[in-house]
């Protein structure tokens, strides 16, 4: 290649460079349970189920602490989900007796917490602000103070609710792997995603798309096992 063409394919990748950082959103810094970063440990009152004699029990299930910074200009509203990224793909050996669930064995994600139209000018929730207790079904899939609920995970397998709102962590006893808790919250460009009734994470990122300005997440681990690792 010669010179002029090195200086061409040079500016050529500089431009497609710059051009790809641009289409990305602008990051939003998130913070979990007053100041609890990634790869720190759930408290467990914000957990669904916790340890126990018997592998586990109900948990407090208090909704999580959640701050972020200020999006960039033309925010109009917020979105948040909560999801596990380490739940067993094999649904059959949870809390089985007798069945020990490998921490390489596969896995696949679970959500535990949605929320859309969040307002401008709300950047944190407090904690219990979406969720203390367990109540049956969960909560009611409404709009609040600090935004719109949609269905967490346990809607496609309990039948007694809505299942809105927070639901804490509750890996299994048997899984010896810590699972990691990843809350996501999205910047948009509308007052509101135009979404409603038993809407999911899937829903939420499907009308999100060509509205987000920034985005950002943190984690937190969990698990019931003493004996389960990262």
């Amino acid at each position: 290649m010669n010179n002029t063409a090195t200086v061409y394919a040079a500016a050529f990748a500089c431009a497609l460079f710059a051009t790809s950082a641009m289409a990305l959103p602008d990051a939003l810094r998130v913070e979990l349970a007053a100041g609890t970063l990634h790869g720190h440990e759930l408290p467990t009152a914000n957990a669904s189920c916790v340890r126990s004699a018997a592998g586990s029990a109900p948990g407090a299930n208090r909704s999580l602490a959640v701050k972020w910074t200020i999006g960039p200009a033309g925010t109009r509203s917020y979105a948040l989900t909560m999801v596990d990224l380490d739940v067993p793909a094999d649904l059959s050996t949870l809390n089985k007796a007798g069945t020990v669930i490998a921490a390489d064995a596969p896995r696949m994600e679970f959500v535990h917490w949605v929320l859309a139209d969040i307002p401008k000018n709300v950047t944190a929730l407090a904690e219990t602000a979406d969720g203390d207790g367990q109540p049956q079904g969960g909560l009611p899939l409404e709009r609040t103070s600090h935004g719109l609920r949609g269905q967490n995970g346990f809607a496609a397998f309990m039948k007694d609710g809505p299942y809105g709102g927070y639901m804490g962590p509750c890996p299994p006893w048997n899984d010896e792997r810590v699972h990691r808790y990843r809350v996501t919250v999205y910047a948009l460009d509308v007052d509101s995603l135009g979404i409603s009734g038993a809407f999911t994470r899937a829903d939420l990122l499907k009308s999100a798309q060509g509205h987000v300005l920034a985005t950002g997440s943190a984690e937190v681990d969990y698990s019931v096992n003493s004996a389960a690792k990262n």
